[in-house]
């Protein structure tokens, strides 16, 4: 078995622009995420929206279902504006897609991509007119289109064909094996076809969605072996809670790894009223722990053990993820480069001096039977101990502090 110590290189693909957010072509992996409110509720969606960008979606994903949804568009976009949030929206289309772009010129053009399915965007004769339709807004507009193939929406005339013409042939693939093969078909076959009608290479992203983690691997290797356009990794219907987290780290994991992906999005099932963001955090989380990214600064915590029996030090690493994430849209323009920051709250004596050493900042707290100390660590030298009912409230201070000293006075530097 061959150890990866770090990411390998990524697979070049042909660069698309998405109203000004540059996907593939060796640019980083972007993160996108997608609403769950009805597109029509302009004030919900609006929210919802500047939510997710704020939790740092790059790009964001509406429905587009129906005339109501259509002509809503172009005025939750000017709302987002207003509000000083530019995240680029991509129209969501299926069965009347054709129809809706249109009938909504204004929506056609508000939009800054549009997600097709080859597997119901017509069927019969009106597959190929209908799909021509849309491509032929895009290439109007000027707009990107995502070609998004779905397992769950798998163009069964396509699927029936391979199907016989395996069952036809002496070593016959597996049934698994054929799906495969239809879904790449199907994205490459519509990208190819979107080509022929006129729409750039440099317009076209590719998705190919399945709900397994191996399915996903083994469908998005066969793509990028076969193409080099960008592609927008995701395992659709991933779950919810800690079953979606691991089944979407594992299959997006394997892919990154591998140098196959140029945006991502974990389709997590959220609670009842849970927060969409989430996913968004999720997204960022991945890319950060691989080494592909940094988003946020880094907070090293031990899990705890027999010598941790006091919740101190998991109430203070939670404290702080919290305020980072809560800080981050402000630290982001104020102090450039704060993304790279790593801490470390550690729970006793074991790990903790060693493990505090390795953060910019670190911190040591007294685990059962310790001496009731706390020794912070700054760039690896022993900066002060602290003690006492507010040794929560003093470290945080010591990394606001630290975050003004070191980062902001890169800003005054840049300015």
């Amino acid at each position: 078995m061959t150890l990866l110590s770090a990411p390998l290189s990524r697979r070049m693909t042909v660069p698309v622009d998405i109203a000004g957010v540059k996907v593939g072509g060796g640019h980083p992996v972007v993160v996108q995420s997608m609403t769950n409110t009805d597109t029509a509720d302009i004030p919900a969606t609006v929210a919802q929206v500047a939510a997710l960008a704020r939790a740092g979606s790059e790009l964001v994903r509406i429905t587009v279902d129906r005339d109501e949804a259509a002509a809503a568009v172009p005025h939750i976009r000017d709302q987002l504006a207003k509000r000083g949030v530019n995240v680029p929206l991509i129209g969501d289309f299926h069965y009347i897609g054709h129809k809706l772009l249109a009938d909504h010129p204004a929506c056609a053009e508000a939009l800054a991509k549009y997600r097709i399915n080859p597997g119901n965007v017509g069927f019969k004769a009106k597959r190929d007119t209908q799909f021509a339709d849309i491509i032929e807004m895009a290439i109007r507009y000027g707009k990107p289109v995502r070609i998004g193939v779905n397992w769950g929406s798998l163009d069964q005339e396509l699927l029936t064909h391979l199907m016989d013409q395996n069952a036809a042939e002496g070593s016959p693939k597996t049934a698994r094996e054929v799906m495969h093969e239809a879904i790449v078909q199907s994205g490459l076959i519509s990208a190819a076809r979107a080509e022929e009608i006129g729409l750039p290479r440099n317009r076209i992203v590719i998705s190919a969605k399945v709900s397994q983690v191996q399915d996903l691997v083994a469908v998005y290797c066969e793509l990028a072996k076969r193409s080099d356009y960008a592609l927008h990794l995701g395992l659709t219907e991933a779950g919810m809670g800690s079953k979606g987290l691991v089944a979407s780290s594992a299959a997006m994991g394997l892919l990154l790894q591998q140098g196959i992906g140029d945006t991502i999005r974990f389709s997590l099932t959220p609670e009842p009223g849970g927060d969409r963001t989430r996913e968004v955090i999720a997204a960022q989380e991945l890319l950060q722990t691989m080494g592909f990214r940094s988003f946020v600064p880094v907070v090293a915590a031990c899990p705890g053990c027999g010598r941790t029996t006091s919740t101190v030090f998991q109430e203070l690493a939670r404290d702080i993820q919290d305020h980072i994430r809560v800080s981050m849209p402000v630290w982001k323009e104020k102090y450039p480069g704060v993304e790279a920051l790593n801490l470390a709250v550690m729970g006793c004596i074991v790990n903790g001096p060693g493990e505090s050493k390795h953060a910019d900042i670190g911190i040591s707290l007294p685990g059962t039977g310790e001496t009731p100390a706390a020794p912070v660590f700054i760039d690896g030298q022993k900066a002060m101990t602290l003690r006492g009912p507010r040794i929560v409230e003093e470290f945080k201070t010591i990394v606001e502090e630290y975050i003004e000293r070191r980062f902001g006075s890169r800003d005054v530097a840049a300015e």
